[in-house]
């Protein structure tokens, strides 16, 4: 196994021209999205986009179980006890780079394939999100956790929750509920479910194509058929979220954080999937809900480069703020979870502390000033 985080190769097609191969390589760490990372994948990605000879890009990982879990955060948490409420400069290109990448990938002028096999978290699907081919497993499981640690849904999360049917979209930033390869289909965040055994298959066809190269759309529409075609006869789990769409939305009802916190916490259900939701929530972070019904209240007519750049103070703001080190604290490092949030309730949050959490900090970072 090769030390490099990123893989890059390339996959040579029937009319000569290639695709360009980015394997996420830190199985051990279930490919957590690091710094290192970015820092490699975000100049190839614009190498390939610029070189006529590349007709797309396919993006997996390294492993069976994961492509990838969320961002590494264990680098970013010494940062937050060594700074505190004062600048942190890591978290400034923690951020900025991370979101740069993503909407890097949300704009690729070229076909561009997510293979979403196995754990699909955070900053796993901020870089699946974006891609024109986003495919999952049977064994894909999904989930937007970040209330879990003290942070809330970012990596355009604000942006492509919001566009989710109905308030999935706020169900799952609340809950962190893990949803699986046919709830991302429905929600809009996954495109088609292909067998992990027939992944082999995908890239055979890709090499054996005759691409345009000079024709995105042709080839997206190409790459579509060869995707349909290995999910032919796939058995599709049952998706858990159109199941009870009904009733997500009844929860998640109304313009007032307090109403849906009081029906989460009365909720009686036999259905274990809603039970763990609506425990999710109530042992989740009271700033982290706030500040994701904030953001979902924000950003119906943004654009995804204003989302971003909303996102990159939020985030900053977390970083100056405790809970998000305390989360990380309780879940990564000493993994007792037993978080201690504060504030402890939703009810003690003040539209001041919202405030304080989304204003500018310095300056804006140079990489999401020129997002458009």
């Amino acid at each position: 196994m090769s030390n490099d985080v990123v893989l890059f190769d390339e996959i040579k097609t029937a009319g000569g021209q290639r695709f360009g191969v980015a394997t996420l390589n830190a199985p051990t760490s279930l490919n957590a999205l690091s710094v290192d990372m970015v820092r490699l994948l975000t100049p190839k990605l614009r190498e390939w986009a610029a070189d006529a000879n590349i007709v797309g890009v396919w993006m997996d990982a390294a492993g069976e179980k994961a492509f990838c879990a969320g961002g590494d955060l264990r680098q970013l948490y010494q940062t937050l006890l060594d700074c505190g409420p004062a600048r942190n400069e890591y978290a400034e290109r923690f951020f900025g780079e991370e979101y740069e990448l993503d909407d890097l990938i949300h704009n690729f002028p070229k076909p561009f394939l997510c293979w979403g096999h196995g754990i699909v978290m955070g900053g796993g699907i901020g870089l699946m999100a974006g891609a024109s081919h986003r495919v999952v497993t049977p064994q894909s499981r999904l989930a937007m956790p970040e209330i879990n640690i003290g942070l809330y849904p970012d990596v355009g999360g604000s942006w492509f929750l919001r566009r989710m049917p109905g308030r999935v979209g706020l169900f799952l930033a609340l809950t962190a509920a893990n949803f699986n390869a046919s709830d991302a289909i429905f929600g809009g965040l996954a495109d088609v479910l292909v067998p992990q055994e027939k992944k082999q298959q995908v890239l055979d066809a890709i090499a054996s194509t005759t691409w345009t190269g000079g024709n995105a759309r042709a080839d997206r529409a190409e790459l579509s058929r060869i995707l349909a075609r290995a999910g032919q006869g796939a058995e599709p789990p049952a998706s858990k979220v159109r199941a009870h769409f009904d009733a997500i939305n009844a929860l998640m009802a109304g313009d007032d954080l307090l109403d849906i916190a009081k029906r989460l916490r009365a909720l009686q259900t036999e259905d274990a999937w809603l039970q763990t939701a609506a425990a999710n929530f109530m042992k989740g972070a009271p700033s982290s809900a706030a500040l994701s019904f904030e953001l979902w209240q924000r950003v119906p007519r943004m654009s995804l480069a204003e989302v971003f750049r909303l996102e990159y103070w939020a985030s900053l703001g977390f970083c100056a703020h405790k809970d998000f080190a305390e989360g990380i604290r309780a879940v990564l490092i000493d993994k007792d979870r037993k978080p201690k949030w504060n504030p402890a309730t939703l009810e003690e949050i003040t539209p001041a502390f919202i405030e304080d959490h989304l204003r500018p900090r310095g300056e804006m970072a140079p990489e999401l000033i020129a997002l458009r």
